[in-house]
């Protein structure tokens, strides 16, 4: 199958992909089998890349990483539900890149912005089905990660795992801060908004002292409903998750006459004018 792109980095443009109908595979020094990503960029200035449809990759559908600028938009991906770690677009250690207007259905994250990243912003994604726009997750093996200045809005998760979702796991450390996700549409997610410190493959993880820091998140305009009874999560671990701030939100069940409810664990912040309530949060 050929694809039409425009892909420019530096003085390099790129114009034709062409991606074979079958997974590719290499063996590592270890003898060990791992599949091949559709497509991946690696330090790139100022990337372009629009017009693309990629359906059923193997692992990844594009892989962003040590980028500065960029704009991506208008591209279809799409991959059954059940398929794992086909995550539509992964980000990692870029600066400044724009995202707008991308259909994203798969079986992992549509999108996921991790570690040492900054100035992401992400207009008029459709997520669905899929696992939701991540920031993480953050210092797994006990690294450190950042990621700072991020805004999501004018999304829409269709029957998604998560809506807007922070993860990290435990005795990490770094900063995940000065995050936004406004005017968003829920459908039956199951998770509309959630951070979870506590994220995990395996057994659940104990409460470290030391963890990824999560402070100055923003939460406005979500609109829609939920598939689960907790509309909104806030897991953050023993430092607490600081300044949360939720505003003009308005969730109710995807089941008629049901209502939703709030959770909260160590998180600092408000909520004015949202529904549901969210009583547990800490001052």
């Amino acid at each position: 199958m050929i694809f039409y792109i425009s892909i420019n980095f530096g003085n390099f443009c790129l114009r034709y992909v062409i991606w074979p109908a079958f997974p590719i595979a290499f063996v590592d020094e270890n003898n060990k089998k791992t599949v091949s990503q559709a497509l991946s960029f690696f330090h790139c200035i100022n990337l372009v890349l629009s017009g693309l449809q990629h359906i059923n990759s193997p692992k990844n559908h594009i892989s962003i990483s040590g980028c500065d600028g960029g704009t991506i938009s208008n591209l279809r991906i799409s991959a059954p539900e059940t398929s794992p770690n086909t995550d539509g677009i992964d980000i990692s250690s870029t600066n400044h890149l724009n995202i707008q207007e991308l259909n994203i259905q798969t079986g992992d994250d549509c999108i996921a912005i991790n570690g040492n990243s900054s100035y992401i912003i992400i207009t008029g994604v459709s997520c669905g089905p899929g696992h939701g726009i991540s920031i993480g997750s953050l210092g797994e093996h006990g690294i450190s990660d950042t990621v700072e200045g991020v805004q999501v809005q004018h999304c829409t998760f269709t029957g998604s795992t998560n809506g807007a979702r922070i993860k990290t796991w435990q005795g990490g450390s770094g900063y995940a801060k000065g995050i936004t996700f406004d005017q968003i549409t829920l459908n039956a997610v199951k998770n509309p908004i959630i951070i979870d410190q506590f994220y995990t493959n395996e057994v659940a993880q104990e409460n470290l002292a030391s963890s990824v820091a999560v402070s100055n998140v923003t939460y406005t305009g979500f609109q829609g409903t939920s598939a689960s009874d907790q509309a909104i999560i806030l897991s953050c671990s023993s430092i607490g998750c600081l300044d949360i701030r939720l505003d003009k939100n308005t969730i109710t069940s995807s089941t008629p006459g049901k209502t939703v409810t709030s959770w909260c664990k160590n998180a600092h912040g408000s909520a004015t004018l949202t529904t549901p309530r969210v009583p547990c949060l800490l001052k």
